[in-house]
């Protein structure tokens, strides 16, 4: 059996931990991350996380409000860079250029553009943990984070004879196996490592390949986001008036207290029955048994989970639009400035180089380069760019103080460019100021005129 073949079947046979191993577990097989979300229907397994891709999509992503606008808000972010060539000297990163090779990622598919292949990357990337792309007749190709298997090998193991769970120290990636349909499936398509993009951000501890989801930390505070708000529904929908207990005397028959009870609930429950009169006979009386939205300092308890999500987003919430992000000093210039700050330098920058190491690997990239982000372009980082300007002044007058001491143009805007003094040659000439008195003058080198 060939290669192609044993991993082909093992790939189909991963949930059921057969002996030969010869693929990382799913990150959809950790059946503990299973909590349900509370049910505003009364009927639990509508509105449950499911163990799975969908059921992220579905149970958080479409159903919880604060994780969508965190999830927007990095993707409208993470989606305006662009991609560029860096060069390298001696080591050290250089200046930014463009070559054709570039344009499968700036067109990946007919009408699609970079940002809109960020924006899927990081949508997987969110919600699985890991976003595959791959390059296939002439467009790049998204595959879903549930239907790609990290195929593994190891040359002390070529047979595959490994116990469940076992991991030999030089195990390495095979490649990747995507299903059509659904794993397990006939046609499967194995791909090699060199033929896919893997983006992983965040590295799952439990594996050694496969990346994790910033949500999955976050199940209970989602369930209980879900509940805050479940709870406010309920509360205008029962009049937005407080839970209550009525009285009725004890002696009043079955029959009546049910036409009674329904007469209550037709005349006063529900949004559109908020502040109708109440009148009572028979000796009826009511106690309220519940506090209202304010007393329970509701906003208070939502605005806390809503951080709590935004935190483990690597969002502020300010920039968010969270309300804990709104209230007091947020606002001020300097402090919005050091979120948003801390928003690019902290989450963004790194999920962009992550991004641009992911892509390498569809595009060809020069010998003394790499791919990289270009982020100069960014609306986002506007205020950035007076920074950048600080910067590009300071370089200016230490490339011409370096051209009054006798070093050539050239080598000193390579050696700010690099930060590197070594790269700095002398024209042999200096001032007059160290010349001895009657020193004859020596034109330069026709080059350095």
């Amino acid at each position: 059996m060939g290669l192609l073949d044993r991993v082909t079947a093992a790939a189909r046979d991963r949930r059921e931990h057969a002996r030969k191993e010869w693929s990382e577990s799913s990150f959809w097989d950790m059946e503990r991350l299973r909590f349900p979300l509370i049910s505003s229907s009364g009927r639990q397994d509508q509105e449950r996380i499911e163990n799975d891709f969908e059921g992220y999509a579905a149970g958080i992503y479409k159903r919880s409000g604060p994780v969508f606008s965190l999830m927007d808000v990095r993707a409208k972010v993470f989606s305006e860079a662009r991609f560029q060539f860096r060069r390298y000297r001696n080591g050290r990163p250089g200046d930014l250029f463009g070559e054709s090779t570039l344009e499968r990622l700036e067109n990946p598919w007919p009408g699609g553009t970079t940002g809109d292949m960020l924006a899927r990357m990081l949508q997987d990337a969110d919600l699985a943990g890991n976003g595959w792309l791959t390059y296939h007749a002439g467009r790049i190709r998204r595959m879903r984070p549930d239907r790609v298997t990290i195929v593994l090998g190891s040359r002390s193991e070529p047979d595959g004879d490994m116990p469940a769970g076992y991991l030999p120290l030089d195990v390495e990636v095979l490649g990747y196996m995507y299903s059509p349909q659904a794993l397990g499936s006939d046609g499967d398509i194995f791909l090699l490592p060199s033929q896919v993009a893997h983006f992983a951000p965040i590295p799952d501890p439990e594996a050694h390949f496969r990346g994790m989801s910033w949500l999955t930390p976050l199940l209970r505070e989602v369930s209980a986001d879900t509940a805050a708000t479940t709870h406010k529904l309920k509360f205008f929908e029962n009049a937005a008036s407080p839970r209550f207990v009525v009285r009725v005397d004890a002696n009043m028959e079955p029959e009546k207290f049910k036409r009674f009870r329904a007469i209550m609930e037709e005349g006063h429950a529900g949004v559109d029955n908020s502040f109708r009169t109440m009148y009572l006979g028979g000796g009826a009386d009511i106690t309220p048994l519940t506090f209202d939205l304010r007393q329970l300092d509701f906003k208070a308890v939502q605005g806390g989970g809503e951080t709590r999500l935004a935190s483990a987003a690597g969002v502020p919430p300010v920039i968010a639009g969270f309300s804990e992000g709104l209230a007091g000093s947020s606002l001020n210039a300097g402090n919005y400035s050091a979120a948003k700050r801390r928003f690019v330098d902290a989450t963004m920058r790194p999920l962009w180089r992550n991004a641009a190491g992911s892509l390498a690997t569809l595009v060809d990239v020069p010998k003394d380069a790499e791919l990289w982000y270009d982020a100069r372009d960014i609306p986002f980082l506007h205020e950035d760019a007076r920074d950048a300007a600080d910067i590009f002044q300071v370089r200016m007058e230490t490339i011409n103080s370096a051209v009054r001491e006798g070093f050539t143009a050239d080598s000193a805007k390579a050696a700010v460019a690099a930060e590197d003094e070594n790269l700095l040659v002398h024209t042999g000439l200096v001032s007059v100021q160290l010349q001895p008195p009657g020193t004859p003058h020596t034109a330069p080198p026709a080059e350095d005129r």
